[in-house]
């Protein structure tokens, strides 16, 4: 149900709709950015949020939820234009770095550089040798396990009598 005013009168009866436009609502609506929660009013508290923020964005970051990143780092960002720049030299880097993580999360570059780190560099030392490739070796077949000589009892396993076996 969406309320309709149907005049510019705050005091007049208010229609409920049974929702025909939900359509151009939806269109309408724009994602939370961040920018505009309530700014505390303090300087000691504005440095507070945005320490606080910046470890949510690094917690979201870490964890890949690029939705809370995005609306931590305009809400820092908000936060760092409020407050002097002597005062958040330290915080405007963290926020940068935090940046460019965040900035890095689906590029090219940003894949091949987790990748690296996986498998990690190899050494210089091994490739400059220019080792001889060896052929492939083949797989060498295993021994067949001597059992010795067993007999198997068919009968309890029911399949007749001992003797026919």
């Amino acid at each position: 149900m969406v309320r309709r005013s149907q005049t510019s009168n705050p005091r007049s009866a208010v229609v409920l709709t049974a929702g025909a436009d939900w359509s151009t609502r939806a269109a309408g609506q724009r994602r939370g950015s961040g920018a505009e929660f309530p700014m505390p009013r303090r300087q000691a508290a504005k440095l507070k949020a945005l320490q606080q923020c910046l470890g949510v964005i690094r917690t979201a970051i870490n964890a890949k939820r690029w939705a809370q990143a995005r609306y931590g780092l305009s809400r820092a960002r908000a936060l760092v234009d409020a407050l002097p720049a002597d005062q958040t030299a330290k915080e405007r880097e963290q926020l940068s770095v935090l940046q460019k993580r965040f900035e890095a999360r689906s590029t090219p570059a940003a894949k091949k550089a987790a990748e690296k780190r996986k498998t990690g560099p190899k050494p210089a030392a091994k490739k400059a040798a220019g080792k001889e490739k060896t052929a492939p070796r083949k797989a060498v077949p295993r021994p067949v396990p001597d059992l010795g000589d067993r007999l198997i009892n068919r009968a309890a396993l029911g399949y007749g009598t001992a003797d026919k076996a």
